[in-house]
């Protein structure tokens, strides 16, 4: 039997897709590959393949619609990967539970935070510049201004906050941490979120989570634990994008030279972004795995109900059939259809309060920290190698 090629594969950079994955995409089939938890599973690198399996019907998240037995899910966590949460929920369920949060994160509402995020970033950037150079760009400004935002829209506590990046931390690890360390801080967090609830009970609060419980109560529509997975979720996801993103932007931007020119037209900020969403995976490699729900064609290969395919996001947005000059960074780039937040039904919930975050976070560092430099040589950054979020430990900076 032929021996599958392990997944992920290496990369000379932490931002920059193995080249591997290039190869495969010229390629053009999916091909199979071995995954770090379970059963094999195919890659999709193409981005027209990587849409298809996104939205099409004939993939799903639910292992069980597919026929597959809980002990023969592919994954690239070692977290249970049966636990019922909005992600591995297909229709109607996810429908159902998605409607509950959708209209939090409407473009409309969260244009209505920025104000808020902005004064956020400018305090951040204030207590950095007080506290002087060399300063950690992301314990000083990636991590904190996210956990703010989503902790206020939630509802948390300030005293409280600390402890979901350590939270965070132990869920998106790949190998660091055992199943039982990872199970254990789960636990501890729906407890947490479980008592942040009940305090909602017969107290009726404006913020998510009091919500989430209205509807609990008076719809009688959610479930007590569904309503911890929600917001566990939710709080995970809504701050880890941006507390990565900040900092991985800022490093490519100084070492490419493209800060100076965001500087000279802070106009660039909005297609900026976008570029570094498509540039930049959030993800070190892969995405969550989907279910072939009925035979399909995909890329010139059949692939039969009860399959499992893993999309690679980063290839499909460097794919040059979507995207001219593909692998080059460009900044200004007007036309940007990237698939950074996923496509379709599962598309990422947040997308509209990440990118607004990004934006807010990018235009106070230009304006803010014109002269902004890495105090380290770039390849004396130290990267994060066992989490499925990509980010530099550190990135001491000064200005």
């Amino acid at each position: 039997m032929q021996k599958l090629p392990e997944f992920p594969f290496p990369a000379d950079h932490a931002l920059r897709p193995s080249p591997l994955l290039a190869d495969l995409r010229a390629g053009g089939a999916p091909v199979r590959v071995r995954l770090g938890y379970g059963a094999p599973a195919w890659l999709v690198t193409r981005y027209e393949d990587a849409r298809t399996v996104l939205s099409s019907p004939a993939f799903g998240r639910d292992h069980e619609r597919a026929g597959i037995p809980a002990d023969g899910i592919a994954g690239m966590t070692p977290i249970d990967p049966t636990s019922r949460t909005l992600l591995s929920e297909d229709p109607p369920d996810h429908t159902r539970l998605r409607r509950f949060v959708y209209r939090t994160f409407t473009p409309r509402r969260v244009e209505a935070l920025r104000a808020g995020t902005e004064r956020i970033a400018g305090r951040l950037l204030d207590a950095m510049v007080e506290a002087g150079a060399p300063a950690d760009l992301v314990e000083g400004f990636g991590l904190p201004l996210p956990i703010q935002v989503i902790c206020d829209l939630l509802g948390v506590p300030v005293a409280d906050r600390a402890r979901f990046t350590g939270w965070a931390d132990s869920l998106l690890s790949t190998s660091d941490r055992s199943l039982a360390e990872i199970t254990a801080d789960i636990d501890e967090m729906n407890g947490y979120l479980a008592d942040l609830a009940a305090t909602r009970v017969g107290h009726p609060t404006g913020d998510l989570i009091g919500s989430l419980v209205r509807e609990r109560i008076e719809g009688d529509r959610l479930g007590e634990e569904e309503v911890s997975n929600l917001v566990r979720a939710i709080l995970i996801a809504g701050f880890e994008t941006t507390a990565s993103q900040v900092p991985n932007f800022a490093y490519l931007l100084l070492e490419g030279g493209e800060y100076a020119r965001i500087v000279a037209d802070p106009g660039l900020v909005p297609t900026a972004v976008e570029e570094l969403l498509r540039c930049v995976p959030l993800i070190a490699q892969g995405s969550l795995t989907r279910f072939v729900l009925e035979e399909v064609e995909l890329g010139g290969v059949t692939l039969r109900r009860g399959d499992q395919v893993l999309v690679e996001l980063a290839a499909a947005n460097r794919d040059s059939a979507a995207f001219p000059a593909s692998e080059t960074m460009d900044i200004a780039r007007e036309s940007n259809p990237h698939i950074a937040f996923g496509h379709g039904l599962h598309r990422c919930l947040g997308a509209a309060l990440a990118r607004m975050e990004l934006q807010v976070a990018l235009s106070a560092l230009v304006t803010r920290l014109p002269g902004l430099r890495l105090a380290v040589p770039a390849g004396e950054v130290p990267w994060h190698a066992d989490r499925f979020v990509r980010r530099p430990k550190e990135l001491l900076v000064s200005w």
